[in-house]
């Protein structure tokens, strides 16, 4: 059969865009995803994913196996002069313990394995001592050691021109996004790493008591100086941004909603549009933080931090890994128990009075491809189906060691269906079309498109199939 061009018009190019919703479900230290359960692995009958509670697959390998019955499937690669290697490098051991600046050394021959499932979930990380003097933007001083007179060794803060040299920040991943908040400061001054409001506090909202306003004094803040709570979304739950104007942060205390954060003015500020009077000794209107900005969020680069610190109620339970200090509940606190190490063991018991939610939708932009095949009338009248011709007619016609000849007088199969039993129908040519084959400029074989029911040709009809490819 000979191949059709697609002609101009036959190929449209577009994007699909949607907004898969997310959301995630923390309590007692263990993360839900979207509702979900955590099945048990092994029974070679279930979508078992092997991951942990709150985790998603990469490339949702292993699924449902079992170490010593159904082995786990794994990446390797063997060293040869083809120079591959693995993306991360791994370090030596020596009695279980890494060596520093020791690698491990293959020689040629040698294989070098690596894990799967791959796997993603929210993390949570609390930027700052509640108890201490360590805050989000927190550097340890660079010392000079010495001896004194005695020649006991002294420790003193390096300077240079009397200004006190740091080193390393304590929180990386903090001074990590500084610029980006700046950058950010456009689109509300609640990004800005310095920043001041001034304004009306008629309606009696309740501010940061590091960061005041009253009556209309100003308020001020720096963020290095703040404690902030910083909640990372890989990209694979939300795709290329998240979707402004559906971020919501909800605290729950002892199953009932203490507060709701929402990025209601789709800016990026996460407003506190809900709290709850149960809880307060003395209750007075904005005093459980509604309509307060209690932190700012990062659609494109999936980061939510917060700094809000007033207490959503009266109560206290702990909240701070290896502390069993107990603490109001607040924003700075949301999440905990979120791969941060935080649980009961780690705390105290009261602590599964807290549980969180967090849901927000993304946006995925998928390429599609869309092609029209036509089958013109008087075409596409011929079938590769050996059914297509009559049975018990001869294939050839004549052959030697210099001729080959097929038979051209075999007839076509009359599949003409008629009304009339024991009559058969004058013969038409047709077709049933049940694939589609798309070559490319080469002739190869590129991709097949499969009816899910052969639809019949006839000669005098002209058919369209419509061909889509997500890319």
């Amino acid at each position: 059969m000979s191949l059709k061009k697609f002609k101009t018009n036959d190929i449209i190019l577009n994007t699909m865009k949607t907004h898969p919703e997310c959301e995630f479900f923390v309590f007692d230290g263990v993360v839900y995803y979207n509702n979900s359960p955590h099945p048990h692995s092994g029974a070679f009958s279930a979508n078992v994913l092997n991951v942990s509670p709150g985790f998603i697959s990469l490339y949702e390998y292993n699924i449902d196996k079992l170490s010593g019955s159904n082995n786990f499937i794994y990446p390797f690669i063997t060293k040869d002069s083809s120079g591959g290697s693995f993306k991360t490098a791994v370090c030596s051991q020596k009695n279980g313990v890494i060596a520093d600046n020791e690698w491990i050394t293959a020689e040629y021959g040698d294989s070098l394995y690596g894990t799967y499932p791959q796997t993603a979930s929210i993390t949570r990380e609390l930027l700052g001592q509640p108890t201490g003097s360590a805050t989000a933007g927190t550097r340890a001083k660079m010392y000079t050691t010495g001896t004194d007179e005695d020649g006991e060794p002294t420790s003193e803060p390096t300077t240079v021109s009397g200004v006190q040299i740091y080193s390393e920040p304590t929180y990386r991943h903090y001074w990590s996004l500084r610029n980006r908040l700046n950058n950010y400061e456009y689109m509300s001054p609640h990004f800005a790493i310095t920043g001041s409001l001034v304004g009306p506090n008629a309606t009696g909202a309740w501010w940061d008591p590091a960061s005041p306003m009253r009556d209309g004094v100003e308020v001020s803040w720096i963020k290095d100086q703040q404690i902030i709570n910083l909640i990372s979304i890989p990209s694979i739950f939300y795709g290329s941004t998240i979707k402004p104007g559906t971020v919501s942060l909800k605290w729950y205390f002892t199953g009932s909603l203490a507060g709701e954060l929402q990025d209601t003015k789709q800016n990026g500020e996460l407003i506190q549009v809900s709290g709850s009077s149960q809880g307060f000794a003395s209750h007075a209107v904005g005093s459980d933080g509604t309509g307060s900005v209690a932190g700012v969020v990062l659609y494109n680069e999936g980061f939510i931090l917060l700094t809000g610190s007033w207490a959503l109620n009266d109560e206290t339970i702990p909240l701070v890994k290896d502390d069993t200090d107990s603490y109001s509940p607040s924003w700075r606190y949301f999440g905990a128990g979120t791969q941060d190490g935080v649980t009961q063991a780690t705390t105290a018991t009261a602590f599964n009075s807290a549980s969180f939610s967090l849901s927000f939708k993304g946006t995925t932009e998928t390429q599609v491809m869309t092609m029209f095949a036509n089958a013109k009338r008087g075409e596409v009248n011929y079938s590769n189906n050996p059914t297509f011709l009559e049975y018990g007619q001869d294939v050839l016609n004549k052959t030697s060691s210099v001729v080959y000849e097929e038979n051209p007088s075999r007839l076509i199969k009359n599949t003409v269906s008629s009304s009339y039993t024991d009559y058969s129908a004058s013969f038409k040519r047709q077709v049933y079309v049940s694939r589609v084959a798309i070559y490319d400029e080469s002739r190869n074989l590129i991709g097949l498109a499969t009816l899910s029911n052969p639809v019949l040709k006839e000669e005098d009809q002209d058919f369209t199939f419509k061909i889509r490819l997500d890319m």
